[in-house]
């Protein structure tokens, strides 16, 4: 059971004996943890929210986007998925809503997330009319290559992740070789990550391909920088721009695909979620919030359990709005 810490408090007394009342309301809820950070700690934050303040009894399932889904939509469980990434698993989502045999409890459960092209805090500040990616690429030389300087360095994905595909298919859409650039290949997620972690730290410009919600963008402070061309359409996208190169002929000049994320519960949590549902359909997170306790758990090793309980007890402001005075008392007096 995760949360026996949970478990003693309530035997402690800290919960009211009315709450225990309600826990037959509840009932026993299962909410996937998702095996990345942000999954992570949403799933751990919800958790100690439903116990605590909703006297629902949790146990987290471990899961990942293909495994919890099929699992929701086949087998009924787990009951919730707090940050489920769906741009993967858009057409049988789809079908499984179609069918009741799912549901979306919140659309954009985190603000400002999404892949695409990044610059520096200190380059916006320093030039704040090269504020689009299409008038960042006219400037090449504010990137200079480390290994030719006349040229720019554009630092893409690294070998073997889906994105390299669709970075260097980017590339040759808006003609970047042409334009003096170098479309530079990391190598890996610590070169990618090192990568920023030496140009910020000497104030040098960086630009190239991140995501958010991760700590990366939360220590560095990146900026994702926005594209005048207007979305090309799913087909350019799913049948050039995501294929090897050699399978795209013509990429076509388009914005980064808008990336998904909803909480979705299984038809059986619809039913008899009430009040959890309910707070399942408001809590919003602000992505620089995200970031900075992703921040938090990377610098201080803390896992998801840890980093729910820092942020429950530091960021009141947050999660307060997210439930009812009543329940705000109740998770209030049992940290």
């Amino acid at each position: 059971m995760k949360f026996t810490k949970l478990v003693t408090v309530s035997a402690l007394g800290l919960i009211a004996s009315a709450g225990a009342a309600m826990a037959s309301d509840c009932g026993s809820i299962s909410i996937a943890e998702m095996n990345w950070a942000s999954a992570e700690l949403m799933a751990n934050v919800d958790a100690i929210i439903l116990e605590e303040g909703y006297d629902c009894s949790v146990d987290l399932i471990p899961g990942a986007t293909q495994t919890t889904f099929t699992s929701m939509s086949e087998k009924g469980q787990p009951d919730i998925a707090p940050e489920l990434w769906v741009n993967g698993i858009k057409n049988v989502l789809t079908t499984a809503k179609e069918e009741g045999r799912v549901h979306t409890a919140l659309s954009g459960p985190i603000t400002g997330l999404g892949e695409g092209w990044w610059v520096p805090k200190h380059f916006i500040e320093m030039h704040p009319e090269l504020n689009t990616v299409e008038k960042v690429i006219e400037h090449p030389e504010l990137f200079p290559y480390v290994e030719d300087e006349s040229k720019g360095a554009f630092m893409g994905c690294p070998s073997g992740w889906s994105c390299q595909l669709s970075n260097d298919n980017m590339f040759r859409a808006f003609d970047m070789e042409a334009k003096g650039w170098v479309n530079v290949n990391p190598g890996s997620a610590a070169g990618l990550d090192g990568s920023i972690a030496k140009a910020v730290e000497r104030d040098e410009n960086w630009f190239g391909y991140y995501w958010s919600p991760t700590a990366i963008i939360g220590k560095y402070e990146l900026f994702p920088l926005p594209f005048e061309a207007e979305w090309a359409g799913d087909d350019n996208w799913e049948n050039c721009v995501g294929l090897a190169p050699d399978d795209c002929a013509d990429p076509q000049k388009t914005s980064w695909i808008a990336s998904e994320v909803q909480t979705v519960v299984t038809d059986d949590f619809k039913e008899k979620g009430g009040e959890a549902l309910d707070y399942l359909s408001t809590r919003i997170w602000p992505g620089e919030v995200m970031n900075s306790m992703l921040v938090y758990m990377n610098e201080n090793q803390a896992t998801g359990e840890d980093a729910a309980f820092e942020f429950l007890e530091t960021k009141s402001d947050i999660w307060m709005p997210w439930v009812s005075a009543e329940v705000a008392e109740k998770i209030k007096s049992a940290l």
